[in-house]
């Protein structure tokens, strides 16, 4: 199984026609194959390559009637919005009482979170989450939806990657190989092997939280993410599919080399 931050556990849920809104998304914050619905981009900046159905507006007003979308995607997006508690109303206000709802942060304590901020200058996150539960109690309060569960998320460094990043790098990156790819995938191992040893977290980065009645979330941790595109994957799903040689496997969604940890020797992150 797949994965771009857990995204599939809702979008495979949809009734046909449903739609589906991808809030904070810029050009969209999910693959559009295969998707049974409508899905609809909302930012507050008009992105130069903007999809067809997008609409620029902030996520404290949306322009949408009440009820109207089956699922919200709010994928590392909660972080940069100015009124929160605003916004979390917003969206439970535009979904359908059976609806499901799927956010993404990062955790503001940890050691991938602060190279972000600190190589982008801040990042524009204006909201520090260092709790999931606090969180989830957030938006279960604002939106009345239930939460269903939480999934811990890993670390790829890929922001740090140089195939990312257009125009001249910053003078920082040179911290980190120039973003150099075999340079990732050594430290995002090594991030995993220590935590392994010491019951350390310095291979976390954030959370995926789901809401929604009826809702089932895997919660294992999926450890195994791409440096060059960030898809995660789980490690059984990549032994099934014979894609681990060795220590490492290749991304089946972009081809990069990675190295390869087992999900169920890390149960104890939180």
């Amino acid at each position: 199984m797949c994965d771009s931050g857990g995204v599939h556990e809702i979008l495979r849920r949809l009734p046909p026609g449903a739609y589906v809104l991808d809030l904070g998304s810029r050009t969209g914050s999910f693959p559009r194959g295969g998707l049974n619905g409508t899905a609809v981009c909302v930012d507050a900046e008009i992105p130069a390559d903007r999809p067809p159905l997008f609409v620029a507006a902030r996520a404290e007003a949306l322009p949408f009637r009440d009820r109207q979308f089956t699922a919200v995607i709010s994928n590392h997006s909660l972080e940069h919005f100015d009124g929160l508690d605003e916004s979390l109303h917003e969206i439970g206000r535009v979904m359908a009482p059976d609806g499901f709802l799927y956010i993404a942060v990062p955790d503001s304590s940890t050691i991938t979170d602060r190279i972000y901020r600190l190589l982008a200058r801040g990042g524009g996150h204006v909201n520090a989450f260092t709790s999931a539960s606090k969180l989830a109690a957030r938006v279960q309060q604002r939106t009345g939806l239930a939460h269903a569960g939480t999934r811990v998320l890993c670390t790829s460094l890929s922001f740090l990657n140089r195939a990312n990043i257009q125009g001249p790098p910053q003078r920082l990156l040179l911290l980190f190989g120039n973003g150099a790819e075999p340079l990732l995938r050594v430290l995002t191992y090594g991030f995993r092997l220590v935590d392994r040893i010491l019951r350390t977290r310095t291979c976390v980065y954030g959370w995926a939280l789901y809401f929604g009645r009826g809702l089932e979330i895997e919660t294992e941790t999926w450890t195994n993410v791409c440096v060059r595109c960030g898809s995660a994957h789980a490690s059984d799903w990549l032994r099934q599919k014979q894609l681990v040689s060795g220590r490492a496997y290749r991304c089946p969604r972009c081809g990069a080399k990675n190295y390869f940890t087992p999900d169920q020797a890390y149960g104890f992150l939180k």
